[in-house]
């Protein structure tokens, strides 16, 4: 059985020195392979690219419209006009929303900002919230960040009051491009900036430079938050800035972002990539899930230490309920996505009532890992017949362009390739899952093949150094387009494998290749804790590497992405002592004793009994033998019938044979003088064992093994010698033969070891069963 859930694609090297590459990079031999496999090809563009510096920050006059809005913007400044930052409410528009909002400050704007509310305006433009600030307010100039290349309408009533709009966003494109004063965007279509994955952050960014008329290091803190939240490219100028962020936070003067971090626990001192996507970002963004994420700017904003520490702390708890929510909807979520209605379609369109619609798009997100289809979750609040919810995608779908057919029948519509945001009134649900399907079957979607998952390289683990993992930081930081280095592990075994965390999902072992060994983890795989304690194969994993530092120790460990377990699995679980919880799952239960079955049965276990030559035996994944087969035929018969991928064993028998052995020469010869020399009743027999310091059952078997060559007949009650009986050899007895049959076949697979039993069961598979010995 294979448990892997991607199908594995090691990069290929391409034909160069790797000696003579370590040589002149000073790289170990392992980092140059992962540099190699990335398409580096010689030490100086491995070089070039460890040693990056500001010339890869492009030009933010290069983007469409930077110049006609700076012209704007000053005007508004130098007129006093009233300017607002129309912001967003994830991480991205949380950190896009200050940086603007900071810079039109500093420059002395009469500004202010605005965070939508998920609920209340939802996202980008909200025609309300412009006529308020317009005539309530007299705004005269909005500046978008993270948002308005779709808002059309707002966008216009707000040009056709006098009141200019600047957008700047980076979502898709829509195919009618909203009336407003300027649209800063790094893929417009009459633009040519050189680089087309900036973040909202990273627009406003450029905007900010552009006014300031030099780089603000005092905001790469922001750029690196939101940049790595968005999960956008991250190569080019944004692997650049985001570097230097990262190298920033440790000593940022942002007295909020200072307590954020402390309150969530992240080692300052390490800080990376990772502590922005797993930490400060998912509590960024739970803000704007459950509340209004204005919360978060003032987070971002305040000079006030009290106050920071405060919002710190209610941020906190609003991720903690953010993440009980998620739990409970999923829960639902993953029901409806498995039942039969939907087990068969390539995507999945899922309707709930008075979920929390903040954190839809997390829970969708986890139905498409689980089932590997393209994922909407939506819900209304309080029969409102209006259901509005996230979108996931998997690599093969646009998304937006999945949906965008259809959006004149949404009542709003936006996202990207891998994720949308959707609202539909209810009468409209089966159009967008008829949709969504639709558009899975053009592209020839299959959820049944597994995703893939690029591999850098295979090693062994004496590869896997903290060294290593020191070397690996000058690839970073990574994220989409430049992820953590994938390694492949070959063949490895597994040791002391357990469940750990809450209800047990996930699992820590050892692995060990014969020569080293190392810790590993892999998340919420906790169920393949028995499996791997019991199996007879070797495995191969894939996963990255990072150092675990313990009491003072600092090891290597393996972060598993994914377990291959290969051939026929061979568990483990043989024993001797036969009770009813080990008959605690749905599986085909199978045994080659047909008393034993019914005395089981007779236990109304409610379970999949049969008989190994039974027709009534289905064709399943996971069959379990149950009893010690008498000789290897049968079980070879089985198993090509059941073509199992799976085989449990628990080989429980009565007698040990093997152990007992054959009764030797002698030990027949003393039992022939007996019943040769006297009549033995019943009672006689059952004596003779411990008179003859001869297992009781070994007695048993020599008086059949006489009656089967007719040297002993029972007249009256009592066992006597036949004198008429004619000479055999002691091996002529079909007795005989079957213990000799049963102490071979229990030596085999009672006795072997692991990899033993793993490897007859493998050959039982293949040959034909008159070979079988």
């Amino acid at each position: 059985m294979k448990d892997n859930r991607f199908n594995w694609q090691v990069s290929k090297l391409d034909d160069v020195d790797i000696d003579q590459l370590a040589s002149e990079t000073k790289l170990s031999q392992t980092m140059v392979k992962i540099m190699v496999a990335r398409g580096f090809k010689t030490g100086e563009d491995i070089l070039s690219f460890i040693d990056e510096d500001m010339s890869i920050v492009h030009d933010p006059m290069l983007l469409h419209d930077m110049q006609k809005a700076l012209d704007r913007i000053f005007v508004a400044i130098e007129s006093n006009e009233k300017i607002l930052v129309y912001g967003d409410y994830d991480a991205d528009g949380v950190t896009s929303t200050t940086i603007m909002y900071e810079t039109l400050d500093q420059l002395g704007a009469n500004v202010q900002y605005f965070v939508p509310d998920r609920f209340k305006d939802g996202y980008g433009p909200n025609l309300k919230k412009y006529q308020h600030f317009i005539n309530d307010e007299g705004v005269q100039l909005i500046i978008t960040v993270d948002n308005g290349v779709a808002g059309n309408e707002a966008i216009k009533f707000a040009e056709d009051q006098g009141t200019n709009v600047i957008v700047t966003d980076h979502h898709e494109i829509p195919e009618v491009l909203p009336e407003a004063y300027a649209i800063i965007h790094p893929r417009h279509p009459e633009g040519a900036y050189p680089f087309g994955d900036l973040s909202g952050v990273g627009v406003a960014f450029k905007v900010a430079t552009a006014l300031l008329e030099e780089i603000p290091e005092e905001f790469l803190d922001l750029y690196a938050i939101g940049t790595t939240a968005d999960l956008v490219s991250m190569t080019d100028e944004n692997r650049f800035l985001v570097k230097m962020g990262l190298e920033m936070i440790p000593n940022t003067q942002r007295i909020g972002l200072q307590k954020l971090i402390e309150i969530s626990g992240v080692d300052v001192s390490h800080f990376d990539e990772q502590d922005i996507g797993f930490t400060v970002a998912p509590r960024i963004n739970a803000v704007g899930r459950l509340e209004n994420a204005s919360r978060a700017v003032e987070l971002l904003t305040t000079f006030d230490e009290e106050e920071a520490t405060t919002i710190a702390q209610e941020i906190n708890k609003i991720n903690s309920k953010r993440q009980g929510l998620v739990s409970d909807i999923y829960t639902e979520a993953e029901e409806i996505a498995l039942d039969d209605e939907h087990a068969s379609r390539q995507t999945l369109v899922i309707a709930g009532h008075d979920w929390h619609q903040g954190v839809l798009g997390i829970v969708a997100s986890r139905i498409v890992e689980r089932t590997n289809k393209p994922t909407i979750v939506l819900s209304d609040q309080g029969g409102n017949g209006i259901y509005k919810g996230s979108g996931r995608s998997v690599a093969a779908l646009n998304l937006f362009e999945a949906i965008n057919p259809i959006r004149e029948k949404c009542v709003g519509f936006g996202g990207h390739h891998m994720a949308i945001g959707v609202t539909v009134e209810a009468d409209q649900l089966a159009t967008l899952t008829d949709q969504l399907e639709k558009a899975a079957q053009l592209v020839n979607l299959d959820f049944k093949q597994q995703p893939q998952l690029q591999i850098d390289l295979k090693v062994n683990i004496e590869e896997l150094t903290e060294k290593l993992v020191s070397e690996m930081k000058i690839l970073g930081p990574f994220g989409m387009n430049n992820p953590v280095p994938k390694f492949e592990l070959e063949d490895v075994r597994v040791k002391e494998a357990k469940a750990i965390g809450k209800d047990g999902a996930h699992l820590k072992f050892t692995l060990d290749d014969g020569n080293q060994n190392i810790n590993a983890i892999a998340f919420k795989r906790g169920e393949l804790a028995d499996v791997l304690n019991n199996v007879a194969n070797p495995i191969s994993l894939v996963g990255t590497i990072n150092t675990n530092e313990w009491r003072g120790n600092v090891s290597v460990q393996f972060m598993t992405d994914d377990i291959k377990i290969d051939g026929l699995q061979v568990i483990d679980q043989r024993t001797s002592n036969l009770n009813k919880n080990l008959f605690k799952s749905d599986m085909q239960y199978i045994f080659f004793n047909q008393k034993l079955m019914d005395l089981i049965q007779s236990q109304n276990l409610n379970r999949k009994f049969y008989y190994y030559s039974s027709s009534a035996i289905e064709k399943n994944d996971t069959i379990v033998l149950v009893d010690c087969p008498d000789n290897l035929a049968k079980m070879a018969e089985l198993i090509k019938a059941t073509q199992p991928q799976r085989i449990i064993t628990y080989f429980f028998h009565n007698v040990d044979f093997y152990t007992s052995g054959m009764p030797s020469r002698i030990e027949f010869k003393q039992m022939f003088g007996i019943v040769k020399t006297q009549k033995l009743t019943k009672t006689d027999i059952m004596q003779l064992g411990p008179k003859l310091k001869i297992d009781q059952e070994k007695i048993n078997f020599m008086i059949k093994v006489f009656f089967e060559l007719n040297f002993v007949k029972i007249e009256n009650g009592l066992l006597f010698i036949n004198a008429e009986a004619e000479q055999h050899q002691l091996t002529e007895a079909p007795a005989y033969k079957k213990r000799e049959e049963l102490i071979q076949t229990q030596e085999k697979l009672l006795y072997s070891s692991g990899d033993e039993l793993s490897a007859i069961v493998e050959r039982l598979m293949n040959v034909d069963n008159k070979g079988v010995s």
